[in-house]
């Protein structure tokens, strides 16, 4: 008999013991509803607020016409570099205005210069008027040059200036959120500060993504653009002296004419 009642007191032991063991079990489900959420990229981006999202896809948006500007302006410069140094060839070459001949496209600083010439007439008696007119126009057309190989390396600046700022702000507002949140939960869990945090912080990296590589493009094209504009340069003195060594020719046959 006593071994019948150890026995009966075993079994009945057993389911006593059986939630016991099944307790941790069940609470798991129930902390993983507290886990954070799909921390990838994308997940952060689908999970964050409005305002961080507007934050964020003018960052990429950013950050696109950042590499678009530097596939479009590295082939323009290339070009506008190539026509130069044949220009600047062919004149150092030239013996005199007449006989230079230029592509057509890289032949302005030629044509002002005829184009003075044929205006004042020669001007023999007043070659240094006639260099000084000469002089005036090709300045003109080097800024106008300058200006149009710096055209659309402003938009590098601004990016590179402001986007760091930009995704601070995305960042400051995401943070905001955060903090509102754990007043709203009654509670400073991990699980719950973590996503807007993130968020915020991806904010950022997409600020730095989009202002570096903008800063490093816009002093690239700084220093081609600097190198194109002593292109330019050297163009136009060329021209002035071609000018200056017809009108010594010139001089020196009226005065032979004269002696005659």
């Amino acid at each position: 008999m006593t071994t019948v009642d150890d026995t009966a007191s075993g079994d009945a032991g057993e389911p006593a013991t059986a939630p016991a063991m099944e307790a941790p079990a069940a609470a798991s489900p129930a902390g993983a509803d507290t886990l954070p959420h799909d921390l990838t990229p994308l997940g952060m981006f689908r999970q964050a607020d409005w305002v961080v999202k507007a934050v964020m896809i003018g960052l990429l948006v950013a950050s696109l016409i950042t590499w678009i500007v530097l596939v479009a302006k590295s082939r323009e410069l290339a070009l506008l570099t190539r026509r130069q140094k044949r220009a600047l060839v062919a004149l150092s070459q030239a013996p005199s205005l007449e006989a230079a001949e230029i592509e057509p496209r890289a032949d302005a600083f030629l044509a002002a210069a005829r184009e003075e010439w044929r205006l004042s007439g020669g001007a023999l008696d007043d070659r240094d008027g006639l260099k000084e007119r000469v002089a005036a126009s090709l300045e003109r057309l080097a800024a106008a040059s300058g200006r149009r190989a710096s055209r659309g390396t402003g938009v590098l600046a601004t990016i590179g200036a402001t986007a760091p700022f930009v995704g601070l702000f995305g960042t400051v507002w995401g943070i905001m959120n955060s903090f509102i949140g754990i007043s709203q939960a009654n509670t400073t869990n991990l699980a719950v500060v973590a996503p807007g945090i993130a968020e915020a912080l991806l904010a950022t990296a997409l600020g730095l993504v989009a202002a570096i590589p903008a800063v490093v493009i816009y002093n690239h094209f700084a220093r081609r653009i600097q190198g194109y504009r002593a292109l330019v340069g050297d163009t136009s003195a060329a021209v002035l002296r071609l000018v200056s060594r017809d009108l010594s020719r010139q001089g020196r046959g009226l005065a032979a004419v004269a002696g005659g």
